[in-house]
């Protein structure tokens, strides 16, 4: 408080010297400490949030997490449950991780990540494929069948905008998903319901497994672009006529990832192996009659294998972008190579089912 007694002088030299004394006061090296002990407290804070959102979820298992959610249920195990089942647990992990679903975060700190929504993202496109295949094989006796109605409301719904924070939420989107694959699920488990079908053939397997390794082999693709390399363009034009002892000419095209995507693509293809991983042991359980008939078991359990050594922790605080054989690892080379063994399993698998 200002001691208007002690003051001399006129009403209006107090009235000044009051306001200088109140700039003095709040506009010294008092407030700016304040401002900037909370602002790099702010930034403290929504670091170590941004970290701990940034962690990927662990394997589960997946037959014992399918029996668990059975019984809790009430629900009678039958062919196509653990495969539906881990297709809603995969994406309730989506959703339910730590931090949420962040790729549509509009605010600090989900707004300042970009490997959790590439990794959200891998995820997605893994679920989205296998809720198709279901809606128009698994659950189909033939091209003429009618559609199983929860599956064909499902699949829009994961095909939402990834990106949508309002009106409506991608969250409240793929929820929707989720309860649509649940309705279908009770209703396969009901034996007094059998509109619900579950047609575990090799014929299906064969249609899911084939756009899984169109993703695979895209992956691999990207990921060993990362260092740049001279691709040979296969979009040409055939010629019309070569002379005699003339080869065809070839043309090549530098590809090679920009630097700021590196680590989004590394992080997508991650979200993908941990899906599929999970969806791919679901698989294992419900086409095992299919898979031992073909002597294809191990086949899918080497994929299985591959893919999991693709979630090993991540050492280094970055994605480091070495070259192939420099001093500096290359983590997107090495994450290609576990991504291409697996696509390579893929198409020997796709080879045995195709056998009669």
């Amino acid at each position: 408080m200002w001691d208007w007694k002690k003051r001399g002088g006129s009403v209006r030299d107090r009235v000044d010297d009051s306001v200088d004394d109140v700039r003095a006061y709040f506009g010294g090296p008092w407030l700016s400490r304040v401002i900037g002990g909370l602002l790099g407290a702010y930034l403290l804070v929504a670091g170590a949030i941004g970290w701990y959102w940034s962690q990927e979820p662990d394997l589960f298992p997946v037959q014992q997490n399918a029996q668990a959610a059975a019984e809790q249920a009430g629900r009678q195990m039958v062919v196509g449950y653990t495969t539906v089942e881990t297709l809603k647990e995969v994406s309730s992990t989506l959703l339910n991780k730590p931090g949420g679903y962040i790729n549509n975060d509009i605010f600090p700190p989900g707004l300042w990540l970009d490997n959790m929504p590439s990794w959200e993202y891998g995820v997605l496109v893994q679920i989205r494929d296998l809720t198709r295949a279901m809606r128009k094989d698994f659950a189909r006796s033939q091209s003429q069948s009618t559609e199983d109605a929860d599956l064909a409301r499902a699949e829009p719904r994961f095909n939402f905008d990834n990106k949508s924070w309002a009106l409506p939420a991608s969250e409240s989107e793929y929820q929707e998903g989720i309860k649509s694959l649940d309705r279908y699920l009770a209703r396969l488990a009901d034996p007094n319901q059998p509109g619900a079908q579950f047609y575990a053939r090799a014929d299906n397997l064969n249609n899911w497994l084939g756009d899984v390794a169109t993703r695979l082999g895209s992956l691999s693709q990207r990921l060993s672009a990362s260092v740049g390399r001279v691709k040979l363009n296969t979009n040409i034009k055939a010629q019309a006529q070569l002379a005699p002892g003339e080869a065809p000419k070839v043309e090549e095209e530098i590809q090679e990832t920009p630097w700021l995507q590196i680590d989004n693509v590394f992080y997508e293809a991650r979200g993908q192996a941990w899906a599929l991983s999970h969806l791919l042991r679901a698989i294992e359980v419900d086409f095992a009659d299919v898979l031992a008939k073909k002597n294809a078991t191990v086949s899918v359990r080497q994929i299985i294998r591959e893919l999991e050594a693709a979630q090993d922790p991540l050492w280094s605080p970055m994605v480091l972008n070495g070259s192939g054989f420099g001093v500096l690892a290359n983590h997107s080379l090495v994450m290609a190579n576990y991504i291409s063994r697996a696509n390579a399993a893929i198409i020997d698998l796709r080879q045995l089912l195709a056998q009669g």
